[in-house]
């Protein structure tokens, strides 16, 4: 699988067969947005929540390319609002099949509040996500959270290869909790994500590499924006 960071909290996963997935699409205004980049298929856009910094182009990317939208419950029926079709409603613990990939809705530590004409509306409750593949491994998108003790029961229940975990601090964990995350979760290789897009946002992959040095089975895979990288 080709994997591709597209700054903060947006991913873009193509499988060998050109299937893309997108993960918390924000493009426009994104500072952390690869210059010049095209997003030029999206068969499935998965959301973790309504903060305009995940949400912000789903409702355009949507309607250009039809995809299939997943999401928790509240959060779909705003989209439906906002005339995006093909929405995936579920939520945590429930499993779906989009394309190729087997998507189940995991807890996380968060807000989901969605800015809409200036208001604030009810988008249900943040979460995660675990990726499962044909070939047996699964990834585990943490999107925005603190650090829980029920990342024991993702490992246990879902052994994931790869996480996808916020470090920045401020709106979610920073270095810290991700090691700890870590220790729990037991991954081959991590991600850091949701970090140095804004100065408040000031967690690094080399401080959390320094923290779970003891952890030798566990690396930090640090990508760069508009980059590929395979998997």
């Amino acid at each position: 699988m080709e994997i591709t960071w597209l700054g903060h909290g947006t991913f873009q996963f193509r499988l060998p067969s050109g299937e893309t997935i997108l993960m918390d699409p924000w493009t426009e205004g994104n500072p952390a947005y690869p210059q010049g980049y095209k997003i030029e298929r999206v068969d499935t856009i998965a959301i973790t929540h309504g903060h305009f910094d995940h949400i912000h182009d789903a409702v355009p990317l949507a309607k250009e390319f039809s995809p299939a939208v997943v999401g928790i419950f509240e959060t779909c029926h705003w989209l439906e609002s906002q005339g995006v079709s093909n929405t995936r409603p579920m939520n945590k613990g429930g499993s779906q099949t989009a394309g190729a990939v087997t998507f189940t809705m995991t807890h996380a530590v968060h807000s989901c509040g969605i800015l809409d004409d200036g208001k604030i509306v009810y988008g249900g409750e943040a979460a995660g996500y675990v990726l499962r593949f044909d070939d047996g491994r699964a990834l585990y998108f943490a999107g925005d959270t603190n650090v829980f003790t029920d990342m024991q029961l993702i490992e246990q229940l879902y052994s994931p290869d790869l996480a996808f975990l916020p470090i920045g601090d401020l709106y979610t964990m920073s270095p810290r909790e991700a090691a700890v995350a870590c220790r729990m979760l037991r991954p081959e290789k991590v991600v850091p994500m949701h970090f140095g897009t804004f100065p408040a946002l000031t967690g690094r992959p080399e401080q959390l590499a320094a923290l779970i040095g003891d952890l030798p089975d566990t690396e930090v895979w640090a990508l760069e924006p508009g980059k590929p990288v395979e998997w």
